[in-house]
């Protein structure tokens, strides 16, 4: 799996997030609009709605923002933006697959974005089923030590149930059935050690492609320009970095 977690642990690295917590706050805002919309508006009810609500309190965003969230994506607030979903399949430099997940309120703006990041970087947009072969669909959950030896931590976590786990510093990334995802956050969330940062469904790649720095560097910034598009959420790929392009992005 390591096609996505390296990328989510290099942005945990970063702090990429918290340089650009408005422009996240809008993001999470938009994902609860959506799963509010699509199911029930009790996030006990719906397993998406939980998620989205979940993601967005673990990064501090206020109570009043995501009440309102709801509240749009339910039809009491009047002009509510109506948003679609999209995913645009893409390949990248040394032809790496990317699976880019959007909404937004403008198709023809999200396509003109997603496509000018895409080929400014000489990849081109694929055709559907072009890419998502490849990809399966896992749940994740990124959570951070507290205290404690990390290794034993992942041992008892395998214990659970968990399908694989990478450990980076005091990052632990588990992986799982996506149908599994709700029940294991709770497992999870009663370690006293570990702090729960965020439980998503994600794309992991069954077979990936090893890319040397120079490749590494170009890709890494590639998905970081399309994940800084206001109207993308997710980005997942099926490269390998090389170590040394994780590092110089991080500090960079």
């Amino acid at each position: 799996m390591s096609g996505h977690s390296k990328w989510s642990t290099i942005k945990h690295k970063k702090g990429a997030l918290d340089a650009k917590r408005g422009q996240l706050f809008t993001k999470l805002s938009r994902e609860i609009t959506v799963a509010a919309k699509d199911g029930d508006t009790n996030p006990d009810m719906n397993f998406k709605l939980r998620l989205a609500v979940d993601n967005a309190k673990a990064q501090n965003m206020p109570k009043e923002n995501i009440e309102r969230a709801i509240e749009k994506g339910s039809g009491q607030l009047s002009g509510s933006e109506q948003l679609l979903e999209i995913v645009y399949e893409a390949y990248g430099p040394s032809g790496v697959g990317i699976l880019i997940y959007v909404l937004t309120d403008n198709k023809n703006r999200s396509a003109a974005a997603v496509r000018s990041c895409i080929t400014r970087t000489g990849g081109n947009l694929a055709s559907n089923g072009a890419v998502s072969w490849n990809f399966e669909t896992k749940g994740l959950i990124s959570v951070s030590v507290k205290n404690g030896d990390p290794e034993l931590i992942a041992l008892r976590i395998m214990d659970e149930g968990a399908e694989d786990i990478e450990i980076n510093d005091k990052i632990i990334e588990i992986s799982l059935e996506y149908q599994e995802l709700a029940k294991f956050r709770e497992i999870v969330d009663t370690i006293p050690e570990l702090e729960t940062k965020k439980s998503e469904i994600v794309q992991i790649p069954n077979s990936s492609v090893d890319l040397n720095d120079s490749e590494s560097s170009k890709l890494l910034k590639l998905l970081s320009d399309l994940e800084d598009l206001d109207d993308v959420t997710k980005v997942f790929s099926s490269a390998n970095f090389s170590e040394k392009s994780i590092e110089e992005f991080a500090l960079g």
